[in-house]
């Protein structure tokens, strides 16, 4: 049967640790393309977000997919327009905003086009924007949220050893209600419990007629954990978590040897 589709994550996975996607990789990509392989970019970040490594993998033409949001939003990278999104209400956002109060870090909700900034805990500004450099921040005021409010995620951004002791404290009643994951040391990603990259990848999947023996996931986080268990070869960097590699079916060499090109090579091109 063959594999027809690769799914893969970004940083740790195709890029590099100077965040640039290899010669090698960018080569395999391709190759896999004129076989006829889907080659799906899936990340946390928005489509804005990651344009220039679309572009640099050849993936921005006619046809060319991408999960962005941890699963929440499938979109064609031409043209932005989306093939399924799922967001959180008014509800939603205010439940876990006053939790970040509770836990006192800081709190940001993000949509298509926008990272929104409520107040934060006195003295602790989040660090979103050292790491979100292409969508604009904008305050927001929680006291007045529109009823038709929908946001794509929530964010908790702070220091790591904070951030993990507040994770620690987050009630199970919570967990259950949300997709709760970090997709950075000091990154905690709030989505609605219907997304995580296994759920996107699997509407996808049913959008696209393909069977899950067909699909082959690679990444190197908790975030990716979910489609590395969906996909029917699940492939974990050699620089991921332990926790990654446990539920992996094979394990590829590292980001910075170009394990994505090594993975597609073996597995698709084979």
């Amino acid at each position: 049967m063959g594999i027809k589709l690769v799914a893969l994550d970004l940083d740790g996975t195709l890029l590099n640790k100077n965040k640039e996607v290899s010669e090698e990789n960018r080569q395999a990509i391709q190759r896999a393309k004129e076989a006829g392989v889907k080659v799906v970019l899936c990340t946390g970040r928005p489509l804005k977000a990651i344009l220039h490594i679309l572009e640099a993998c050849n993936l921005l033409e006619e046809g060319d997919l991408g999960i962005t949001y941890n699963g929440g939003l499938i979109q064609w990278t031409q043209s932005g327009e989306s093939l399924s999104q799922i967001t959180m209400d008014k509800n939603s956002v205010l439940e876990i905003y006053e939790l970040s109060k509770t836990l006192n870090v800081p709190c940001n909700f993000i949509d298509l086009n926008t990272v929104y900034e409520p107040a934060y805990p006195a003295g602790k500004d989040s660090l979103y924007p050292s790491i979100m450099n292409i969508l604009p921040f904008k305050p927001i005021n929680t006291g007045s949220l529109p009823e038709n409010t929908a946001m794509n995620k929530l964010i908790f951004c702070w220091h790591q050893e904070e951030l993990d002791q507040a994770i620690s404290q987050i009630p199970e009643t919570v967990h259950e209600r949300y997709t709760i994951m970090k997709s950075r040391p000091n990154l905690l990603e709030i989505l609605p419990k219907t997304v995580d990259k296994g759920k996107g990848l699997a509407l996808l999947a049913e959008q696209l007629d393909l069977d899950v023996s067909e699909i082959m996931a690679i990444g190197d986080q908790e975030n990716d954990l979910a489609m590395i268990q969906y996909a029917g070869i699940g492939v974990a960097m050699d620089n991921a978590t332990e926790e990654v590699k446990k539920h992996a079916d094979v394990v590829t060499k590292s980001n910075d040897d170009h394990g994505v090109a090594y993975a597609i090579e073996q597995y698709v091109l084979n």
